[in-house]
């Protein structure tokens, strides 16, 4: 029941009328008994929304595809891995002072080590965005080694500079030995349902893939992977998991992950 006491939690982002998160978040709060709601914030001013976030008393927000980045001067601090990492996934709202952290890295390396070890690992990710800083961050930190590549090869080059690794340019994408493949770039989702961000042929290669697309749930990536024998991660398994560790972040309770996760599956079956 909504009422006078009910908290707000909500997605910044454009678009995000698609997101999961609000199905995710809003069965947690469900589960524990939480007087709170979590609502979809389609974003046309980011610095009139962040403003919005203090004068509303909203409690926390997720941030997502456009903003991660740009979120960083609008708010009051950043935790130090997201300082590191250069991008905001999640705001904590503590009596008006917001706090920018980034869960992202923490659920990419909880899907990612779920099927493989990352020490001494050689990932490939494509795609220089935010998501790819903080999958970047988690497999540097993890023992791994990372190269990058994104159409802006300018951006890639930026983002291994902050956080290490190897730019290296998409022509080239055939010749690195990378045995684990992350796809960071949203080539495949709905409704590009045939596309693919790297040649098929060159699959073979990669013991693991992953991709965070998450619409469709198994795309033509993961397809092609998995007829080349290589295990596959869904771009589910990163959502739930750095759901769940934003969840701790505003609530300060452990997050009932079999729930959320079952909701974040049942609501791909229901788009």
């Amino acid at each position: 029941m909504i009422n006078g006491h009910t908290k707000i939690f909500g997605i910044l982002g454009r678009p995000v009328a698609h997101s999961l998160s609000p199905a995710m978040h809003n069965a947690a709060f469900r589960r524990l008994g939480i007087n709170a709601v979590y609502v979809a914030f389609p974003v046309t001013d980011l610095a009139q929304a962040v403003s919005g976030l203090r004068g509303l008393g909203i409690g926390g927000v997720s941030v997502t595809i456009p903003f991660k980045e740009d979120i960083i001067p609008l708010i009051d601090d950043l935790d130090p891995q997201a300082s590191r990492i250069g991008a905001v996934n999640t705001v904590v709202n503590r009596d008006g002072r917001l706090t920018g952290y980034n869960t992202d890295w923490l659920g990419a390396m909880t899907a990612l080590t779920a099927k493989i070890s990352l020490k001494g690992r050689h990932v490939l990710i494509l795609g220089a965005g935010g998501a790819s800083r903080a999958i970047a961050y988690g497999i540097i930190q993890a023992g791994g080694r990372v190269s990058l590549t994104d159409v802006d090869q300018a951006r890639a080059t930026a983002l291994v500079k902050d956080l290490g690794g190897e730019a290296i340019p998409l022509n080239t994408v055939g010749d690195c030995p990378a045995t684990v493949l992350v796809n960071a770039t949203p080539v495949g989702m709905t409704p590009d349902v045939d596309g693919i961000p790297i040649d098929p042929d060159l699959l073979g290669r990669f013991k693991v893939v992953m991709d965070i697309v998450y619409q469709p749930l198994q795309t033509r990536l993961l397809r092609e992977a998995q007829a080349r024998d290589a295990a596959t991660i869904d771009g589910l398994q990163m959502l739930i998991h750095q759901g769940a560790a934003q969840f701790e972040l505003w609530i300060g309770m452990t997050a009932p992950l079999e729930v959320m996760s079952r909701a974040a599956y049942a609501a791909v079956g229901d788009l």
